[in-house]
């Protein structure tokens, strides 16, 4: 007697246990493994009622996550979260959970880290290109770079 091959809500649940994902991250990666679409969206609503997959507190967390340990932006992690189908409003949701002062204070905090010169125009700029490269708004980062220029950090 064989064992019954595993169901698509154990199968999403183990793997939600190991890594958190989006419910279309999930979808695609039960569907990948053959399981058919009627069993992967019953598990998905299974598991989104039991709590286990929420959409929401996963932009919400990620969104933190890229900020505190990696100092993006929030176009940065707005392009991320989108790639990992989180539906735009959730997108928005987890964005708004950033003040724009809170988002000048981290992109000054990463500039005083760098512990580069901010007196030329040139380094204002370069600091400027790294800010908006990280995912920063335009207006943040011009902002975040004034700041910095006006105090710069004690250089030991």
């Amino acid at each position: 007697m064989t064992a019954d091959p595993p169901d698509a809500f154990d199968v999403a649940l183990a793997a939600l246990r190991r890594k958190e994902r989006t419910s279309a991250e999930l979808d695609g990666w039960l569907r990948q493994r053959g399981f058919a679409a009627q069993e992967v969206d019953g598990a998905l609503a299974r598991l989104t009622e039991a709590g286990e997959l929420d959409d929401r507190r996963f932009a919400l967390r990620y969104a933190q996550d890229k900020r505190e340990l990696r100092g993006w932006g929030g176009e940065r992690i707005r392009e991320a979260l989108a790639a990992r189908e989180v539906p735009p409003e959730l997108i928005e949701v987890a964005l708004e959970a950033e003040s724009r002062d809170a988002a000048v204070a981290r992109a000054s905090e990463l500039l005083a880290r760098r512990g580069r010169s901010l007196e030329g125009d040139a380094e204002r700029s370069r600091a400027l290109g790294f800010l908006t490269r990280r995912g920063y708004e335009y207006e943040v980062a011009y902002e975040a770079v004034r700041i910095a220029a006006r105090d710069p950090a004690p250089h030991h």
